[in-house]
């Protein structure tokens, strides 16, 4: 008969777990949630490296998205298929995996994300929740004495509590963006543009530096939907709007404004150069020849008004209203051009 007292939990154990679910409940922040995790594994089982990694479904490749002991930056740009590995392996079947120091698991040698270090053994657990396996935590040469039974289920509970964590985070960030992001073109709304625009221009203000805004606006768009019906004139929007963000920089923001009309915000960028892009832009977008699903091919003319902080104003609703006169001025000058001063 089993001890009333050996098969109490440890106290420690309990803190442990505690703390990890105290925390995991207190934030939906994906980056914070990881780095608990591995914190509070750490202190459940020694060993030489901790690594987590996360699911690209995009692309069905693992990213270490942490790593404990200085590994992340070593690690940042290494990827993982799926079913390759040990980690590849733990995702695709969604069981744990442990190889023992004395195996020769030819999975081992496929591990090309701990090649730097002498791997001997390596436990790993798929973070599997109730949408799936959203990737996997690696513990590579534990202390063999803590290999146990009770330490192994141990991990396992902290697994299945992090992964709803995961899942949560995930649940809250599509809502978030759902919030922000306009159904027609995916690209932010205008909800978003007064709540960006306001932080840019404070930050740009701080450090002395301009920011500039193109007020876009298609050209008879109202054509389109006459002729083609509002479902061909959607599905251009849609077009025209992933093409604009095709054609701008990573730093700058795309937004849809309303109706036909688009904005672009372009940070630490002076009237001379939103000048220059945004008239390299249009070009781009004019000459494209948009295919519809029904096979017919489109194209589509703007007119762009220009507006630079803080020589065009200092708050958002000046910035966007001297934009916005500019590109009104366009339209009644013949169209198809960029106006900024």
């Amino acid at each position: 008969m089993t001890n009333e007292t050996e098969s109490r939990i440890p106290l420690d154990d309990l803190l442990v777990f505690h703390q990890l679910a105290r925390s995991l409940t207190s934030s939906f922040d994906l980056d914070t949630i990881l780095r608990t995790i591995l914190e509070q594994m750490e202190r459940i089982m020694e060993a030489e490296l901790w690594t987590l990694l996360m699911l690209d479904e995009a692309t069905q490749e693992l990213y270490y998205a942490i790593a404990a002991g200085g590994e992340q930056e070593a690690l940042r740009d290494l990827r993982v298929k799926v079913g390759e590995g040990v980690a590849g392996w733990v995702v695709q079947h969604g069981e744990t995996l442990i190889v023992p120091e004395t195996s020769t698991d030819p999975r081992l040698m496929e591990e090309g994300g701990a090649t730097s270090h002498n791997i001997r053994s390596v436990i790993a657990l798929p973070l599997r929740g109730r949408k799936g396996t959203h990737g996997a935590i690696e513990i590579f040469n534990p202390r063999t004495e803590q290999m146990t039974d009770y330490t192994i289920a141990f991990l396992h509970i902290l697994a299945d509590h992090a992964a709803i964590a995961i899942e949560n985070a995930h649940d809250v960030a599509r809502i978030q963006q759902l919030t922000i992001t306009d159904d027609t073109t995916g690209l932010y709304n205008v909800r978003h543009l007064y709540d960006v625009l306001g932080r840019e221009l404070s930050r740009c203000s701080r450090m002395k530096l301009p920011l500039s805004v193109a007020f876009l606006d298609l050209d008879q768009f109202k054509l389109v939907n006459d002729v083609h019906g509002h479902l061909i004139g959607s599905e251009l929007l849609a077009r025209a709007g992933q093409r604009l963000r095709e054609l701008s920089r990573k730093q700058d923001w795309c937004f849809r404004y309303g109706g036909d009309e688009f904005v672009i915000l372009m940070p630490e960028t002076s009237a001379e150069e939103a000048h220059a892009r945004a008239n390299n832009l249009l070009s781009a977008l004019m000459n494209t020849r948009f295919r519809m699903k029904g096979g017919m091919e489109l194209s589509v003319r703007a007119s762009v008004g220009l507006a630079t902080a803080p020589i065009d104003g200092a708050t958002v609703h000046a910035v966007i209203g001297a934009a916005d006169t500019r590109m009104y001025m366009v339209k009644s000058n013949g169209r198809g051009q960029v106006w900024h001063k």
